[in-house]
């Protein structure tokens, strides 16, 4: 068979989880590490960030609905996926991130999205007449009360949400780097550190999500760029990435130093079939190089517009790296045999249904509704009355 060497189990010659599983856990990623963005301005009360809050919520939803559509794709009947509710198997880990979906998209993240723009749902539902003055009124759940002391209770249970939300989101996305460290037949994925270092990326891919989403949002708009608010975003962003990183070393210093019966098939995989989305990809481009730019804005006092192209390059790296990163956990502890000594291949095909196409429309599918939130909600409002005093161009 094309692509396949050494001894393999027949079972092994083509891979269960595609690239579908690759896009999941890096969409969850995105949607947790936004809510840690915002909650730095709500909880932690880091006012450079200000302008990010609301922006940071609305895309955090708009991937989160997108989240299980990689996996309903997946599924061959993905109606029984209702069962998970319906029968719950409590020592299922798959079967609870239901209701840990469930919990954070309805209770925490919504529940937060509308207690935060409560006032300006009621004051466009005020404003507006014929259908859109319905959807005000549904949105405002035909309450009115926009009192002082009313907004000061939404900020309050606003502010209570968000410090639920931060271990819920952590458990959003822990949970992917729980499964895949739990199995213990893959010496590439069965590491205590898979969950840390799963959660600690999707850090650093929400906060350059959103520091990108920033940029190309005011370039839309037309308005000058918040730099404080940018070099904050940035500066913890650089820090985010030194724990990731740091991880990551550890966990393959670890493997380096136990170099059990599985390290010689592992290091043929990187050292081939892996070197170009690892090494090149990943550590080399999707790392090392967003670190040292980050590193420089810190240390170097560049001119706005170098510190601006700076971000945004690092930016896009690192979500490359964190992709990559994604892809070589999932299709890499695929590609080699159980016995260590046989070697597979992943052909990713197009137009099926776990196929290339798929994956693109899944992740512009969020965009497209993040694109309709803010049309609804738009989130400009909040912190950026004063932009013209501090913005520098």
């Amino acid at each position: 068979m094309p692509g396949v060497e050494g001894f393999i189990y027949p079972n092994e010659l083509e891979l269960q989880w595609s690239v579908l599983i690759v896009l999941y856990p890096f969409i969850t990623g995105l949607v947790a590490g936004a809510f840690i963005l915002a909650s730095l301005e709500r909880v932690f009360n880091v006012q450079a960030v200000k302008p990010t809050y609301r922006l940071a919520l609305l895309t955090a939803l708009a991937f989160l609905l997108v989240a299980p559509l990689p996996l309903q794709l997946h599924l061959g009947h993905p109606e029984r996926s209702l069962e998970m509710y319906l029968t719950p198997h409590t020592q299922s880990a798959m079967a609870m991130f239901g209701f840990v979906y469930l919990w954070y998209l309805m209770v925490v993240l919504v529940l937060e999205i509308w207690l935060d723009y409560r006032r300006d749902i009621v004051l466009k539902w005020r404003a507006s007449t014929g259908f859109a003055r319905l959807l005000y009124g549904a949105m405002a759940l035909w309450s009115d009360n926009i009192s002082e002391s009313a907004l000061k209770l939404d900020d309050r249970l606003g502010r209570a949400l968000t410090v639920i939300g931060i271990p819920s989101a952590f458990l959003l996305h822990g949970y992917v780097g729980f499964i895949f460290g739990s199995i213990k037949a893959n010496p590439w994925w069965s590491t205590p550190l898979m969950p840390i270092v799963f959660l600690f990326s999707a850090i650093v891919s929400g906060i350059a999500c959103i520091l990108l989403l920033y940029f190309v949002t005011c370039w839309l708009r037309r308005v000058p760029v918040d730099m404080p608010c940018v070099d904050t975003i940035a500066k913890y962003l650089y820090y985010a990435f030194l724990v990731d990183f740091s991880l990551e070393m550890l966990d393959l210093i670890h493997r380096l130093y136990e170099a059990d019966e599985s390290f010689r098939a592992l290091d043929f995989m990187v050292k081939t079939r892996l070197f170009t989305s690892q090494i090149v990809l990943q550590i080399i481009l999707g790392t090392l190089v967003p670190l040292v730019l980050l590193g420089l804005s810190q240390l170097v006092t560049f001119r706005e517009k170098t510190r601006r192209a700076l971000y945004v390059l690092a930016g896009s790296l690192t979500l490359m790296g964190i992709f990559a990163m994604r892809w070589n956990v999932v299709i890499g502890g695929q590609l080699f045999s159980k016995s260590f000594l046989g070697y597979t291949t992943y052909k990713m095909e197009f137009a099926t249904r776990e196929g290339l196409l798929p994956a693109i429309v899944l992740m512009i599918l969020p965009f497209v509704i993040l694109g309709v939130l803010i049309r609804l909600l738009p989130p400009w409002g909040h912190g950026e009355g004063d932009r013209g005093t501090h913005a520098q161009g």
